[in-house]
Parts: C-alpha cells; structure tokens; sequence
C-alpha cells in the first residue's frame, strides 16, 4: 500500500508538478524535507534520484534540465542545505535552464530563535531567480487555494523564464503523517505565455545601410533551424558569423576559431575588421578577445536577440530584440537582399593564413595538454555529448574542431565549481553517450559529483592533469607573483587513481602521446563501469607550448 504525505501543500505541489509534466526530482536527504521525498518516492509518474551533497545534487538537476530540455525540481532539508543550491542557481540563472527549487524550511516564527538549522529562507535566491514565492503552512486561513494559485504561477515563470525559480516550503511538525489516498484535483487550465514579436522597419533599413554586417554566436543549444537560417547569410559571403565551440554550429563557412585570428589585432587591424553592425546571438562569450576586438570596435549598430537577457556586453547596445533568434531571422530574411560583401572576403583571407600556421604549428608540437586536445578533435566519436570544464579546457577547445559533437559547458558564470556533476546529471538522462573532458582542479573540486548511483556505464571522463591550475600561468598577472604556487595556481602531486576505484569507475593513466593515442581506441567502447582516463602533463610546461603557438600564429 502506498503512503503519501498527508500535508496538504505537498499534495498540491505534487499534483500541480505532473500537471505540468515536471516529472524529474533530485531529492537530498533530510528530515524537514521528508513529507516531498516520501510523497515523490510513491509517485508512479515520478523519477526521484538521490545525492546527498546539495551543492552538486543542484548542478547534477541543472545537467539533467540540460539534457531534457524541459525543468527539473530540486528539494532539500532547511537551513545550510538550502544555501549549498545558490552556486547552480547562478549558473542556471546566467544560462537560462529551468530549475524548480523547492527548499523545505521551518515554520515562519521560527526565524532568527537559534533553532536548529534555521536561517533565512524566504527569497534567499532572490537575485538570482526569475520568481521567489512562499507557500502558507497548511494551518493557516485558506493555504489551500492560496498554495494552489502560488505554485501554479512559480511553475509557469520557471517554463516562461526557461530559468530557476524557488518554493520555499515552511512545514510545521509532525512531518510524517501518511495518507493512502489522495484527494481528486481538478485539471489545471494552463496560461504559460508564448512571447510574440514583430519585425520593426528600422531594423531593415539598419541592415541594407550596413558594408559590413557580424553575426557572432555565443554558448548556446543545437538548433537545426538556427543553422540553416546563418548558411543563408554566408552562402553568397552575404555576412560574417563568428562562433565558439559551445555555439554548436557546423557549416564551414562560419568563423570557427575567433582567438586564432584576432589575437594579435593591433589598432589597425580593429578598425580594418569591424563591423558597422554587430548581431549577437546566445549566452555568455568564452573568448575574452573577441569580448577586447569588438569593444574597441565600437559598432554603429548592435543588436542582441534573446528572450530574456540584452547584455550591453560590448558597450555598443541599440536594439535589445526580445525573441528566438530562429523566429527573428525568420521573418529578416524575408525583407533583406542577401548579396556578396567584400568584409567577408576579407575574413576569409585572415582566416586562411592562420589555419596554414596552425596546421604547422600542429604537426612540430610533442605531447602536452594542447596536443591533448589536437588528438581528441579526430579521435573523440562522433555525436556524443561533450561537455568541456572550465577555465584551460573551454579554452583549449576553442582551438580545435569539435563540431560533430553537441558541446556544454557552463558559461552561465563560468565556474569550475559544478562541471563534473552537470555533465553526470546530463548523462543520467540521455541515452547517448557523455564524455566530460576536464582539468584537474576542476575534476577535484567536484569529486561529489560521481557520488551517485545513476551514472551510466557508457559514461566518460578525461582529465588532463598538469598538476595546478594552469590556466593562471597562461593569462598575464598571475605569474609576476610571488603567491602564484601555492595560492594561485595550487600546485598539487595528486591523482585520481583511488578516487575512480572508490566511485566504481574504471581506470586508465597515459603520460606519453603513443599510450595516449593507443589508449583512446578502446576508451569510448562499451563497457559494464564508467571509465577515466587520467592524462599526466605535469612534466611538460604547458603554458609555454601555448604561447608558443601564439607567437607562431604571429611570426
């Protein structure tokens, strides 16, 4: 026989959730938190997962929000446990991925008397959530219809916003009466609201006066339409689209590697490559130079497309274009000529000349971190899920091809802190297989991110371990200093060889490229554990070798 919670906001909740087709909890444990895990545990629609570290269990739900495309619900006990949610909630608030977070919490009089694990709960994300909202204890003069209009209207911001919204959930004791039975409720009249948009004139008239139009794309989903849509604009040399690795775009005509050829842009070069408008599409940019170029630049005209976020990122702002971009190209390409532009000749000769050096640059390099990354570009299968860490590993795969794989990372606000958990809750809910490739500090930062029992066996984690956080001898400051061992970079001797056996994954170290290439053949076949394969670089001075490939670009 089936116990369910006899609170009635929680039954509410759990109805108003299947409504709504939220069917994913991650639950951490607790005693404040019991009546939603019990409930959810004995709901045949629900897929309720256990992880026990709050901080990890809410980027693990982000990684699963990631990969289904649709909002994942979180619940944990009150007090700390609430607060260890906020480094993914401003991640999911940056990236725009539907979290629903439902922090259980004692009764509103017990704020602030010393109770045990009893903080500030009310609006605790609040600057960093699309929608705060409380629920009424069930005691209290109409909480049920009260409760009921609350979480209709959070989970409707969550699916508008496509970001995280919070629940906080007072519950007076006792916490473990059950029920068998659950009371009918009625169906829910739904009343999400799908933006509209209408192309404005200026914009037409703004693009057929523009010599020099850039499109450049940001971290964002695959889009098929998307795609299609810019192969428009490129197929006569109409436009110049600049995208990253996590843009997730393919044709050939894009601008594929921005660093390679704006590096070593001097004020010239800036006025020579600029565009009179500038059209960005997608979240957060990784490459910190193009972020340099285009300020500089000072484009006429900048439009940003996004239903939510208009960033002034390149203090150049005009036009803040509240739509997809796959329903505003669909309606400017209807108004707009699409003829040949000497601006994209022009790049296209850039780009040519440093592809010929880095081709070179390539086949004279030894094994090292960036030839890591060289021979995972040919050797990695193909439509796998591939999420890069931050900090060195994004940065690296700026250089190289990845375009046959879908690429995540967490740009939102682009910490080490949650990679190797997002990418395990990814993999949790996809039949395709997800490989994570990841530095060490980020790796070992993160290590309660494989403290779960729903990792799948076709799982896969490369770690390139250069035995500190390398990327502070490569970025200008860090190593003019004297704190730059053991405070900055945090140079270490570890390795992951025990943490794989305790999390029961199998385990493979290469220091060598012949190992390495040898190694990587079978590393992606199928086997009955999850796999790492530990690459040591710490012998190899791997900041140099990336410098070097700069300066060669240049010479």
């Amino acid at each position: 026989m089936k116990q369910f919670s006899s609170k009635r906001s929680i039954q509410i909740l759990a109805h108003l959730l299947k409504e709504y087709g939220i069917f994913d909890i991650v639950i951490s444990p607790g005693s404040r938190n019991a009546p939603l895990a019990i409930h959810f545990s004995e709901m045949d629609e629900m897929n309720c997962y256990s992880i026990v570290d709050e901080r990890s269990a809410a980027f693990v739900g982000m990684g699963m929000a990631q990969s289904i495309k649709k909002p994942v619900a979180l619940t944990c006990t009150s007090g700390s446990a609430a607060a260890n949610y906020y480094p993914a909630i401003t991640e999911a608030f940056y990236s725009n991925t539907p979290l629903l977070i439902l922090t259980a919490d004692r009764p509103i009089d017990f704020v602030d008397l010393f109770d045990g694990q009893t903080i500030r709960q009310k609006d605790l994300y609040q600057q960093h959530s699309y929608g705060d909202f409380q629920l009424l204890e069930d005691s209290m003069e109409n909480a049920d219809d009260e409760n009921f209009a609350i979480i209709k209207k959070a989970i409707e911001v969550c699916f508008e916003k496509q970001g995280p919204v919070h629940i906080n959930i007072p519950l007076e004791e006792p916490l473990y009466n059950m029920v068998s039975e659950l009371p009918n409720f009625l169906p829910v009249e739904k009343t999400i609201r799908e933006n509209m948009y209408e192309l404005p004139p200026n914009l037409v008239a703004e693009w057929n006066t523009s010599k020099r139009i850039m499109i450049l794309v940001g971290t964002r989903d695959y889009s098929e339409e998307l795609e299609m849509q810019l192969s428009q604009f490129v197929k006569n040399h109409s436009v110049v689209v600049l995208k990253e690795a996590n843009s997730n775009l393919k044709h050939d005509k894009f601008f594929a590697h921005i660093d390679r050829y704006i590096f070593n842009f001097n004020d010239a070069d800036f006025k020579t490559y600029a565009p009179d408008l500038l059209i960005t599409v997608g979240q957060n940019v990784v490459s910190k130079k193009v972020k340099q170029f285009l300020r500089k630049a000072n484009p006429k005209c900048h439009w940003h497309i996004d239903e939510v976020w208009h960033p002034d990122t390149f203090f150049a702002l005009t036009e803040k274009i509240k739509a997809t971009p796959e329903r505003f190209f669909a309606k400017l390409l209807n108004f707009i000529p699409l003829e040949p532009s000497p601006y994209f000749n022009l790049w296209d000769v850039l780009r040519d000349k440093r592809d010929l050096k880095h081709e070179a640059y390539c086949l004279s390099t030894n094994y090292s971190d960036f030839k890591l990354f060289e021979i995972l570009s040919y050797k990695l299968p193909d439509h796998i899920n591939l999420h890069f860490s931050n900090s060195s590993a994004i940065r690296y795969a700026q250089l190289f091809d990845f375009q046959k794989n879908t690429i995540y990372c967490n740009r939102g606000t682009s910490g080490i802190d949650g990679s190797t958990s997002t990418a395990m809750g990814f993999a949790m809910k996809s039949q395709k297989q997800t490989v994570l490739v990841t530095g060490d500090l980020s790796f070992f930062y993160d290590i309660n991110g494989l403290w779960n029992n729903y990792i799948p066996p076709y799982t896969r984690i490369i770690i390139f371990n250069n035995g500190g956080g390398d990327i502070f001898k490569i970025i200008p400051g860090p190593s003019s200093t004297n704190a730059l061992d053991e405070f900055i970079l945090t140079k270490h001797h570890k390795n992951c060889e025990l943490l794989a056996k305790h999390f029961g994954f199998s385990y493979t170290k290469v220091d060598d490229e012949d190992t390495l290439s040898r190694v990587l053949d079978n590393f992606f076949k199928h086997d009955e554990k999850p796999k790492i394969l530990e690459v040591d670089t710490s012998a190899v001075e791997n900041a140099e070798v990336l410098k070097g490939y700069f300066e060669f670009l240049k010479s």
